[in-house]
């Protein structure tokens, strides 16, 4: 008696109304973790494997998928009984933990970051991966490096913290219980776009000037550096300066990182007027990536993206007249912006211009591609992206919770990520806050009262 294989089921999953399409770049990170008990099977590399496998076929099928452009439409494609799986690659360096350690904290990509393709979605490219891994092991077992590079159209920040947070606590699950077959994850996550359609005014028109139209044959769809050499700060706002910060925040009835953001933006556009007071009739632009799940009552475990972008600016010479409560309730009105019915109004404009623009590259016309308003040139530029409250430090593989996790080297002018620290609390502030600010090389932020009192000492 013969018994017939089942048969292959597929399964599409849109994300052209998702807008992290937009990213069509792969984001990397690295986790550092201290074999502090001297661990013998200190992240072993066929577990490490296994569990990201498990990870993708049982909870994360899209991502073991495939991106699949056809028609007007982009979709992730996966199967019953094929799979894209991570790419997992190791090396073992013969070098101190103090010296891999600086490594990660420079940023050295080259080193610890698997080498990935173009993340252009095309008609022509299907096979792109979704996610690689390079795992880095020190000879003398001291630490390893995970470097994870996700493909950002897949998932935003939120989502790929989640999946972090997942794959930690299955491989964990591994180490101690060995061959098993059930896993608890702490974020069993759902594939879907949240349903927004019945948010729909069409009465309410919006601008949508977080957006704009560039010539496609001068888009790569990637973000680019331009003609100046874009370095990292790292700045640190102690816990003192965290709870000075929240009371301004009262005073001024606005959120804790909305007056962070206020002396952000500030302290750049003094700075940059300073050194070149001609920029004063420029703009000044502040822009920033709004994920309101919680108010529409969307889960953080819904891998889809509801997020998206809001702007607002003014002139040089305005925000440098403005004292910081002010800029604080230009920055808390820009957020505001990101209603329900801005966000249906934002999804409906950005899917009719990629269907427009998926149409032109099928059939051979050069026209118009979308682009986010912060990779053009303003004078001045604040594009605020708030971590803080993601999962980073509890990603436990099984050996404790990571020394430090580097997030990726942005190389565009003015963006201002805000980074937890080991032991961060978002609702108590009970421990420093980091910023990561990319800006050209030759600014000096010493030179600015509102940004030198957070400069971070170099590592030695």
């Amino acid at each position: 008696m013969t018994t017939d294989a089942p048969e292959t089921t597929e399964t599409r999953f849109s994300i052209l109304n998702n807008p992290s399409y937009l990213y069509q770049v792969y984001s990397s990170y690295m986790l550092e973790y201290k074999n502090n008990l001297n661990t013998d099977e200190f992240f072993n590399p066929e577990v490490l494997k296994k569990s990201l496998n498990i990870l993708v076929r049982k909870y994360y099928k899209p991502v073991a998928g495939w991106f699949q452009a056809h028609d007007n439409d982009i979709d992730v494609v996966y199967y019953s009984d094929k799979f894209n799986d991570p790419p997992i690659s190791t090396q073992i360096l013969d070098i101190d933990y103090k010296t891999l350690s600086r490594h990660v904290h420079n940023n050295n990509i080259d080193l610890l970051i698997p080498a990935t393709p173009s993340a252009a979605i095309t008609y022509e490219d299907n096979d792109i991966p979704m996610i690689l891994v390079k795992a880095t092991y020190l000879k003398s077992n001291e630490a390893v490096v995970l470097g994870v590079t996700y493909h950002h159209s897949l998932m935003d920040g939120t989502a790929f913290w989640t999946f972090m947070a997942n794959w930690s606590a299955l491989c964990k699950q591994l180490h101690e219980h060995g061959d098993i077959t059930e896993f608890d994850i702490p974020h069993p996550p759902t594939f879907e776009f949240p349903n927004v359609s019945h948010l729909r005014n069409p009465s309410k028109m919006f601008e949508h000037s977080e957006y704009v139209l560039v010539d496609a044959d001068k888009c790569v769809m990637k973000f680019q550096p331009g003609t100046e050499k874009i370095v990292v700060t790292v700045l640190e706002v102690s816990v003192e300066q965290q709870q000075t910060l929240r009371q301004q925040a009262r005073n001024c009835n606005v959120s804790f990182t909305e007056m962070l953001s206020a002396v952000l933006w500030k302290g750049t556009n003094d700075i940059r007027l300073q050194l070149n007071p001609e920029i004063g009739s420029g703009l000044s632009l502040y822009s920033c990536a709004v994920n309101p799940r919680a108010r529409m009552g969307v889960s953080n475990n819904v891998c889809a993206s509801p997020t998206t972008h809001t702007s607002c600016e003014q002139t040089v010479l305005e925000i440098a007249a403005l004292d910081l409560c002010d800029i604080a309730q230009l920055v808390h009105e820009a957020i505001g912006m990101c209603t329900g019915e801005y966000l249906i109004s934002s999804f409906d404009f950005l899917l009719k211009q990629r269907r427009q623009e998926l149409d032109d590259e099928r059939n051979n016309r050069i026209d118009k591609k979308l682009m986010l308003v912060y990779v053009c040139p303003k004078a001045v530029k604040c594009i605020a992206l708030s971590s803080r409250t993601f999962p980073i430090y509890t990603t436990d593989f099984g050996f404790g919770t990571p020394e430090y996790v580097r997030p990726p080297y942005l190389p565009f002018d003015g963006c201002m990520r805000i980074w937890p620290t080991p032991l961060y609390d978002a609702c108590s502030s009970n421990a420093p806050l980091e910023v990561y600010v990319s800006l050209p090389e030759h600014i000096d932020l010493s030179k600015s009262p509102l940004l030198s009192q957070f400069l971070k000492a170099s590592m030695d």
